[in-house]
């Protein structure tokens, strides 16, 4: 996180602050302007609210720094006596997601309110009333935000989730982003998937669509930097065969036994480059551009143009033995690589596919 940028709060801080303020207008007949919460850590925080009624009141989200879609949303909660239950009852009113599909920790049916946000809206309705109560959390515009979300691919429908382990929303986390990998890996090990294809982007995740037309799109997941971590969740779960799908630079990465492959973490071997360049029996030019500059591509570029895939096939195929040692052998794994449009295939482990052949089968 970069210095100076502004911390926010979570959706299920939001929630809570909305809810319990709403329990005071129900309690009390006048709904408060401001009302404080406790966060998971202990820190009290207090939250401006404003009242659509003496039992319906908004939060307001900031986000701080962070480019959250959910950033100015209207948690809003709405609280009534819940006198023939015995336990205050959380409900998913519009724009908030229902769970569909096991895995997430949540009951199926359930409203999208993760565990640690749950514990802390009925925490913060006990310090109001010890009386069952019915709360229906909405976020207008949440469906539209869910839209930007993995939701529909976790199974979550009609909103957004509420969402927050900590209370606050630390800009451009790496946590949240490594915690969704982890998440999404569950829900498709738990709908009995077998099989997960890793891909570290937008364009990459597009061609690995293409090439397993078959699959659920819940057996996809955008892992980023975080190859390392979803692989150790695909062998936790048990789960047999994981394909990871990429282009040179990341390949490159993981053929050097480097998980976490962000760019200001790690750096290109080119030593290494050279070195299966030379293993393919490549000529001499392509052994040249694996260390005339300190990216991949340069080397990748190199070798489409001298039309010699090999060392590009030996490059996958050293990521491909690194990914499942990773695994300590517990799962099968593929390498592909994508050019840098992520529209043709041009290496694979083992060779399936030949150099230059689009994802599609159309020639290039």
């Amino acid at each position: 996180m970069s210095k100076g940028l502004r911390t926010g709060w979570t959706t299920g801080t939001c929630a809570s602050a909305a809810a319990k303020a709403a329990a005071i207008g129900l309690t009390t007949g006048t709904a408060p302007l401001e009302v404080e919460v406790r966060l998971p850590r202990g820190e009290i925080v207090a939250f401006p609210v404003e009242a659509e009624g003496s039992n319906r009141c908004v939060v307001v989200k900031d986000a701080g720094d962070d480019p959250d879609c959910t950033d100015g949303a209207r948690l809003t909660a709405t609280v009534d006596w819940n006198a023939d239950a015995v336990a205050t009852e959380l409900l998913a009113g519009p724009g908030v997601g229902v769970v569909t599909k096991p895995g997430l920790g949540l009951a199926v049916g359930s409203p999208a309110v993760n565990p640690v946000p749950r514990r802390m809206i009925l925490a913060a309705l006990a310090e109001v009333t010890d009386h069952p109560l019915r709360v229906t959390i909405e976020v207008p515009g949440g469906e539209q935000m869910a839209a930007k979300t993995t939701n529909a691919r976790l199974g979550i429908v009609g909103g957004i989730s509420i969402l927050g382990t900590t209370g606050v929303v630390r800009p451009f986390s790496t946590a949240a982003y490594r915690a969704s990998v982890v998440q999404q890996v569950d829900v498709a090990a738990a709908q009995g998937e077998r099989m997960m294809v890793l891909a570290t982007g937008s364009r990459s995740e597009r061609a690995a669509r293409r090439l397993y037309p078959d699959l659920p799109c819940v057996s996809f997941v955008e892992v980023g930097d975080y190859t390392g971590v979803a692989l150790r969740r695909v062998a936790a779960r048990g789960m047999a065969r994981a394909v990871f799908v990429g282009m040179a630079g990341k390949i490159t990465k993981l053929a050097a036994g480097v998980m976490m492959t962000h760019f200001h973490r790690s750096k290109v071997d080119g030593a290494l480059l050279a070195e299966v360049a030379t293993e393919a029996g490549a000529p001499r030019s392509v052994v040249d551009a694996a260390t005339a500059t300190e990216t991949a591509r340069h080397f990748f570029e190199v070798c489409l143009a001298e039309q010699c895939a090999a060392p590009l096939e030996v490059l996958c195929g050293r990521a491909q033995a690194q990914c499942e040692q990773h695994t300590a052998g517990t799962v099968a794994v593929d390498v592909v690589m994508v050019d840098f449009d992520g529209a043709a295939v041009v290496a694979s482990s083992p060779a399936r596919y030949s150099p230059r052949a689009v994802v599609d089968g159309k020639p290039v």
